[in-house]
């Protein structure tokens, strides 16, 4: 497992980039949901050439729903960046993700998968650990 929180915080985002490469279309646009929720509109605009922003625009507010045929324009790359901004402004939502992908069937049994859910479990607990001696 990484060391450093730098090192976490990039492990994550290549797994992420990599479940989201095996991932359904179905799942992809659930991942995505996910990831989006946290950021505004503005945000969205920097990240991978406004690929979000579009997405959010077409999607309507407050809701987020991606399309099938949103998807089929994001590669793992744009997922990567996405989730390297997400952490910066919500770890709790890369690390809610561990629950998201434990209950897919669909990609729950994928090597990146558990490696992902073992990393944000861990990550997640000595956050936990760390406020408690605080």
């Amino acid at each position: 497992m990484p060391a450093n929180h730098q090192e976490t915080e990039a492990s994550i985002a290549q797994l992420v980039g990599q479940v989201y490469e095996i991932a359904p279309p179905a799942e992809r646009s659930r991942l995505l949901e996910h990831l989006l929720k946290p950021l505004g509109v503005l945000s969205l605009m920097a990240i991978a050439n406004g690929i979000f922003a579009s997405i959010r625009f077409r999607s309507g507010w407050p809701d987020i729903h991606v399309r099938a045929e949103d998807v089929q324009n994001v590669q793992p790359d744009d997922v990567i960046t996405l989730v390297n901004y997400v952490q910066q402004v919500s770890v709790q939502a890369v690390d809610g993700l561990a629950d998201m992908l434990a209950g897919s069937a669909a990609i729950a049994g994928s090597a990146a998968a558990i490696m992902l859910i073992a990393l944000l479990v861990q990550r997640s607990r000595s956050r936990r650990a760390e406020d408690n001696r605080h």
